[in-house]
């Protein structure tokens, strides 16, 4: 199947890949308990992926950028709340550390995917008519 769209975006694939592992690791019994903690890395990871394929799908960059800000952030929210979790204990500084790496590759790649949305030609706004 071929991909389309916000899914054929190698930084979606990767922001949903981080959100899955983001859910395997709050499975872990050492965090089990901290439901707050476990909502907030849940929520932030799964923000990712959702604003860079919101992002995609509307009409001009302008819109678009402002979603992919919002996933850059999303990203900075989920390093801090790892580095919490890691400094308490709830998990080992190696199952972290390349949880932490792959947000700021991620980070890297949003502001390349900004940049270039930037520095595009505005996209034609389709002439829909109004009911």
């Amino acid at each position: 199947m071929a991909e389309y769209g916000y899914r054929s975006l190698v930084v979606w694939q990767k922001g949903k890949t981080l959100a899955i592992d983001i859910y395997r690791l709050t499975k872990a019994e050492t965090i089990k308990r901290d439901f707050s903690l476990i909502d907030q890395l849940r929520r932030s990871a799964v923000s990712v992926p959702s604003n860079i394929a919101e992002g995609d799908e509307r009409k001009s960059d302008k819109d678009s950028i402002r979603f992919f800000h919002i996933a850059k952030g999303s990203l900075a929210e989920l390093a801090t709340q790892l580095e919490i979790a890691r400094d308490v204990e709830y998990f080992t500084i190696a199952q972290v550390e390349p949880l932490i790496a792959q947000c700021a590759e991620l980070g890297k790649m949003l502001g390349a995917l900004i940049r270039a949305r930037q520095d595009s030609p505005p996209r034609a706004q389709s002439q829909t008519p109004r009911a």
